[in-house]
């Protein structure tokens, strides 16, 4: 008798991500995440929600956290995410995630959640007033993308070892409901340049909506004159820039600066540094402020347009949470078949 290879998910494939509605998103979100959704669109079956499930892992006001949802989805649409090409929809008017979810945390081990980085990181010193879901959230993020049986999951360095566990409760699951190949084991899409934008403050530190500078990001709806602002504001040091990536990377704030303009320009560093080495930063900060404005001008221009007309995004969303729930509801009905539930 020999060994027989192991059955793998033989279905189509499928993109999925999300963003929480916890804040104001900002140019390491864009650049990071929004500019890659959009580029995906095109290539694969792509469904992208709006996170409120996850967001409420930690305090959020009743009275914003709609408008907050439908910030996001005003980012998406003005960073050019179609709504005819991609699923844009709120976890929450989708059951089947926390369905699912509930499914999974049975299926997954206490030990594999008290290996998770994020909670520790997040939770600090007083865990025990954490609540339950900041510590099973990442259970919930196996269901978001099993639900749809995503093949394919865009993730920076922080998310790794969360599609780590999607992948180790969707082995479990087929493998415990004798169910070989159903779920996919999802395959993680790296995000590559421009992930990672730090601080225009202090580039030792992630570019982020909490730091309580303003001038350390630039905000989606910041308009022309913020954006030129924030560019001309950021820190530097007083050389001129250098000929080499190597010699790049020992100067945190310019090597971020550098990123940044290569990112929005679609060019490598080291292109760049062949363009500008040897140059000062009064040179190269108008140059980066005019590539700024002409990329994310009008991306903020277009989000307070949409933001102006809510019942607009609303529709769009409810079409989202439509065509989300036709991909979603199948799987859980066979889920609940294989778990043996009563009526499946």
């Amino acid at each position: 008798m020999t060994d027989q290879a192991p059955v793998t998910y033989a279905g189509p494939s499928r993109v999925l991500s999300g963003v929480q509605p916890s804040g104001a998103l900002h140019l390491g979100n864009y650049l990071g995440a929004l500019v890659k959704f959009t580029r995906l669109q095109h290539e694969i079956d792509t469904f992208i929600f709006v996170a409120d499930l996850h967001a409420i892992t930690v305090w959020q006001d009743p009275a914003a956290l709609a408008q907050q949802t439908r910030e996001i989805a005003a980012a998406y649409i003005a960073s050019g995410l179609d709504p005819n090409k991609a699923t844009i929809f709120p976890q929450s008017a989708v059951r089947e995630h926390a369905d699912l979810a509930w499914i999974f945390q049975c299926v997954a081990r206490l030990g594999w959640l008290d290996r998770m980085t994020q909670f520790k990181e997040k939770s600090g010193k007083h865990k025990e007033r954490s609540s339950v879901g900041l510590y099973t959230y990442p259970v919930l993020q196996a269901a978001d993308i099993l639900v749809y049986k995503a093949t394919h999951v865009p993730v920076g360095e922080d998310q790794k070892q969360h599609l780590e566990l999607t992948r180790d409760i969707a082995g479990k699951f087929n493998h415990d409901f004798n169910a070989p190949g159903y779920f996919p084991l999802p395959e993680p899409l790296i995000q590559g340049p421009g992930a990672r934008v730090m601080s225009l403050r202090d580039g030792s530190a992630k570019m982020s909506k909490s730091d309580p500078s303003d001038y350390s990001r630039i905000n989606l709806t910041d308009d022309a004159d913020a954006i030129a602002a924030k560019i001309k504001k950021a820190r530097t040091d007083p050389e001129p820039l250098p000929e080499t990536i190597e010699e790049l990377a020992a100067r945190a704030e310019a090597d971020n600066l550098v990123g940044i303009f290569a990112a929005l320009a679609g060019k490598t560093k080291a292109e760049v540094l062949a363009d500008y080495a040897g140059k000062g930063f009064g040179t190269f900060k108008p140059a980066l402020a005019e590539l700024a404005v002409e990329k994310l001008a009008p991306v903020g221009e277009k989000m307070r347009g949409l933001l102006g007309d809510p019942a607009v995004l609303d529709a769009i969303l409810a079409r989202g949470a439509a065509k989300a729930r036709e991909a979603a509801a199948p799987t859980l009905a066979e889920v609940k078949k294989l778990v043996g539930f009563w009526g499946a």
